[in-house]
């Protein structure tokens, strides 16, 4: 995540602007929903941080906001009411010149990862049981997070349970296959050394967490390699 002045001066914003959507920043003309403004934030949170700028389109052309005062509230429900646990945010207002404004919205990449989204039912209320349904960012998208990545964000909490960790057959083929091919997914590894999905996954998520292979967020699915 780029570091930028608070508050953000007008140079500063228009060159956010002009450097395009991409890891760091999401362009948004204006606002949606707050479910969709919530998995913005969950994505950059649980990766490296980012800007979601309001009223800017998605070719760049500053449009401005409506009412920057209730899109604010907004925001700031969905980051804390939305978002499990909730999200540390920072919203400001900026004047983009010509009468124009930009709700700013600072996304810091977070220390209790990972957020999941809130899920509520039709009258309202908080949903009992629900999956944790978590997002990362992914270039210029914000895409679901599988369960190993849910799974590695837990364990490097400091609270996280100690890691013990066994190198054998199946570890030893991981390797050599990704010192020959560069890269392996959950499934291509667990035909690999014919173990099921389930222990294939138990077996990526520790070598993660001991640093010693690494997982890279996709669009689709996630793949790993050697650090």
């Amino acid at each position: 995540m780029r570091s930028l002045s608070f508050p953000i001066r007008r140079h500063e914003l228009y060159e956010l602007i002009d450097s395009g959507e991409g890891a760091d920043v999401e362009f948004k003309r204006q606002f949606s929903s707050p479910e969709k403004i919530a998995r913005e934030i969950i994505a950059f949170a649980n990766t490296r941080g980012g800007y979601i700028l309001f009223g800017v389109d998605d070719d760049g052309t500053v449009v401005g906001v409506r009412s920057e005062k209730s899109e604010l509230e907004e925001i700031e429900h969905a980051a804390q009411f939305m978002i499990e646990p909730p999200a540390d945010i920072v919203a400001e207002n900026v004047h983009a010149g010509r009468g124009l404004d930009i709700v700013l919205v600072r996304v810091p990449e977070s220390r209790n990862k990972p957020h999941y989204l809130v899920v509520y039912d039709a009258s309202g209320r908080r949903a009992k049981e629900q999956t944790a349904t978590g997002y990362v960012r992914y270039e210029d998208k914000s895409v679901l997070a599988s369960k190993e990545m849910m799974q590695v964000m837990r364990g490097a909490r400091a609270e996280a349970e100690p890691l013990t960790l066994t190198i054998g057959y199946n570890e030893r083929a991981l390797f050599d296959y990704l010192e020959r091919y560069g890269r392996i997914t959950l499934d291509e590894f667990a035909d690999l050394v014919n173990i099921s999905r389930r222990r294939a996954s138990k077996i990526l998520v520790a070598l993660v967490r001991a640093d010693t292979i690494l997982i890279h967020a996709f669009e689709k699915t996630e793949f790993y390699t050697l650090r």
